[in-house]
């Protein structure tokens, strides 16, 4: 019997980046959902059926910093990776003290967003990439 495959939710406003991690996340084998706003996610997704969620932290309406502090008051344990174009030593320090386990800075290096997807998604914390 096949290992069940990962889910993985993608939330990013801007369409180009939501559709290149849907595919980069698809052919690495994982079962992605994909949301193209804070909100939309937060309506719609079982946060409880998620492995990971890999959140824009810079959208309109509702921001990556109003989705994590959701998931908190929902009493939601699913790991969350930011994904950022807007790096500030405000918004990483932020960011994690709201629970992220990994923060990556656009654009999106594959290789260190699936090791960050794996490592929440086990159990590890506070991957970080250095600016671009």
């Amino acid at each position: 019997m096949a290992p069940k495959a990962r889910r993985v939710a993608v939330v990013d406003d801007d369409p180009g980046v939501l559709r290149a991690l849907r595919r980069l996340l698809s052919a690495a084998n994982f079962e992605v959902e994909a949301y193209s706003s804070g909100s939309e996610f937060l309506l719609a997704a079982r946060d409880s059926e998620l492995d990971c969620v890999v959140l824009d932290l810079h959208m309109r309406h509702t921001s990556g910093f109003d989705v994590q502090a959701r998931l908190s008051q929902r009493g939601g344990t699913v790991p969350v990776v930011i994904i950022t174009g807007d790096d500030t030593p405000e918004a990483r320090a932020r960011s994690l003290s709201l629970g992220a386990k990994s923060y990556l800075c656009k654009p999106i290096d594959e290789v260190a967003l699936l090791a960050a997807i794996n490592s929440a998604s086990s159990g590890l914390h506070n991957a970080e990439t250095p600016r671009s």
